[in-house]
């Protein structure tokens, strides 16, 4: 059974086993909607996930550098983000926001991160935590925003993919 994040809508059916970085993105969104919801310190928010009893379960190093690096290249990611859609910012739901820029950053910083990985782990947070087509959306999105960025691998992906 997951934990329910504090201040995140209650998830959809349980995941039975989660990866420690699936865990680490779960406390990824819980740390962006928080900050895009009350504007908390990241430090602030930082402690309180440190000192909850899911830390030990996460990849530490992980989420501290995403954490950061999201924070520190926020302008970047919105202003990416913000090409990609068809509506203004702030009227993103903030569970799908944050997942964009979880997504985002891995896409521009994390060249380990297989593309596919990327994809299906924002998806899965958002059909965890977001609305109900919101996976549609980010989807939508984190592939647009993939041609661009990773277009060599977006096209590999295309290629490689199985007809439904």
């Amino acid at each position: 059974m997951t934990a329910e994040l504090p201040g995140l809508p209650a998830a959809h059916p349980p995941v039975r086993h989660k990866s420690k970085r699936r865990k680490t993105r779960d406390f990824l969104l819980q740390a962006l909607y928080r900050r895009l919801l009350s504007g908390a310190e990241v430090r602030d928010i930082q402690r309180d996930i440190e000192l909850s009893e899911h830390w030990v379960q996460l990849d530490h190093e992980f989420y501290r550098t995403t954490l950061a690096g999201i924070v520190a290249d926020i302008d970047g990611i919105e202003l990416a983000m913000a090409g990609a859609i068809d509506r203004p910012l702030p009227e993103v739901s903030p569970v799908e926001r944050g997942i964009l820029q979880i997504g985002l950053f891995e896409l521009i910083h994390r060249p380990d991160t297989p593309l596919r990985v990327i994809l299906n782990e924002a998806i899965e947070l958002a059909k965890t935590f977001g609305g109900t087509d919101g996976h549609k959306f980010v989807n939508g999105v984190l592939d647009k925003l993939a041609q661009q960025l990773r277009a060599d691998e977006a096209a590999q992906n295309v290629r490689g993919a199985r007809p439904a």
